[in-house]
Order: C-alpha cells, then structure tokens, then sequence
C-alpha cells in the first residue's frame, strides 16, 4: 500500500510542530509517529484523570489518527506475516482507543500505550544496515 510516508507525515504535524519531520527518513518518521502516538495516550490519561472530557477526546482522536497512519504505512506487497501481525495489531490498537475514549478506561489506554511500546522498542532496535529504503519494507 503506498501512504505515504507524506501521509504519515501529515498526520504527526497535526499533533507536532517540532522540526525534524522534513529532514527524517521514513525510519525515522515512523518513529516519530509512534512517539507522537504515545504521547497524545499520556494526555489522554491526563485529561481522563482531571475530567476534562473535551481534552481526552481530542488526544484519542489524535492517537487513533496517527495509528491509523501507522497502519498505513504498512508495505503490504512484503511477503511477510508480520505485515498481517501489524496490520491486525494497529486496528485493535485503534478499536481499545476507541473503547478508552467511549468508557473511560484508563485500563485500554495502558494497553495500547505497552503493545505500542513494544512495537517501537522493536522499531528502534533495527540495525541502520538492515533498514529499507522507503517503500521497500513493511
């Protein structure tokens, strides 16, 4: 599928106006957008802790935004059951968002704020010689 990375990249300056993102590799990037994610969960949890309903509502929104640019940055081309793995994982990851948002469940957002934790701890530890040029890679 070919989001684009540009997509990706739209998507994190909505929620981050910081430099860097004109200059990152798609590597980058989607590290990036994951930290982004992850940071917009922990507003989330604020705002969910000080009852500021509005608040939360747009961090989830956010979050569930820049997931889904996650999910679609997904090579689905690579030959590889992890695209499936992570494709699944995003629309879940998506769905418990949702349900936070819905429920007040702090619980779903400490759950998607682990598996997303995990995803990038994985992410980053790819060695720089193994990592694909953009659009060759899942």
């Amino acid at each position: 599928m070919a989001l684009g990375y540009s997509q990706g990249a739209g998507a994190y300056k909505q929620v981050r106006t910081q430099g860097g993102i004109e200059t990152a590799d798609p590597h980058g990037l989607i590290t990036m957008l994951m930290d982004g994610a992850l940071e917009k969960i922990r507003f989330a949890l604020g705002h969910m802790v000080t009852g500021n309903v509005a608040g939360k509502g747009e961090a989830i929104s956010k979050a569930i935004e820049i997931v889904g640019a996650l999910q679609s940055a997904l090579n689905h081309e690579v030959k590889s059951p992890l695209v499936g793995q992570l494709d699944s994982l995003y629309d879940y990851m998506s769905r418990r968002l949702l349900h936070a948002n819905l429920h007040d469940d702090a619980d779903a957002l400490d759950e998607v704020t682990r598996l997303l934790g995990q995803i990038r701890e994985s992410w980053i530890a790819i060695p720089v010689d193994a990592r694909q040029p953009a659009g060759e890679g899942a």
